[in-house]
């Protein structure tokens, strides 16, 4: 088994993608042109959970649990403010908007001469705010994104 670091993973943001009414698959994303997004931190997590619902049953004597509605979370994300970073100018920009926006996240998990894995969502850019704390800290800037959209996940492939 082997495991890998969050370092050297990297977050790009694309254009405007609107939602479908059925789950993403990675050729939904492939007419996207990426910027990444600089000085990255901290990356949060993403993934489906599914919303409890429960019914009391008064002659099981039991609470009976059913999956609701799936929910791919709030990814939060931390940077170091560059200001002349383009990914970050596009995650400014993508905050002031209404609209999703594709996003993918490339893991450092490739094996020797091959591909690493990739995650592809879309996601509103619910905030975008600087950090600005003590004196001996980076200034940073924390965004949040409200994924919409199911996680496509493409694995690490070998190379030939």
């Amino acid at each position: 088994m082997t495991i890998y670091a969050t370092n050297g993973a990297k977050l790009f943001i694309g254009g405007v993608l609107a939602s479908k009414s059925t789950d993403f698959v990675e050729a939904d994303f492939t007419a996207q042109s990426w910027v990444e997004i600089g000085e990255v931190e901290a990356l949060g997590s993403v993934g489906d959970t599914s919303t409890e619902i429960t019914f009391d049953s008064i002659t099981a004597n039991r609470t009976r649990r059913l999956k609701g509605t799936r929910n791919a979370g709030a990814m939060e994300v931390v940077a170091g403010i560059d200001y002349g970073d383009a990914g970050q100018i596009a995650l400014l920009a993508a905050e002031k908007t209404i609209h999703d926006y594709a996003f993918k996240l490339e893991l450092n998990d490739a094996p020797e001469g091959g591909t690493p894995s990739e995650r592809y969502f879309i996601a509103k850019v619910g905030t975008a705010v600087e950090a600005l704390e003590t004196a001996n800290n980076v200034m940073k800037l924390n965004a949040t994104l409200w994924v919409n959209s199911n996680v496509v996940k493409v694995d690490a492939a070998p190379g030939i």
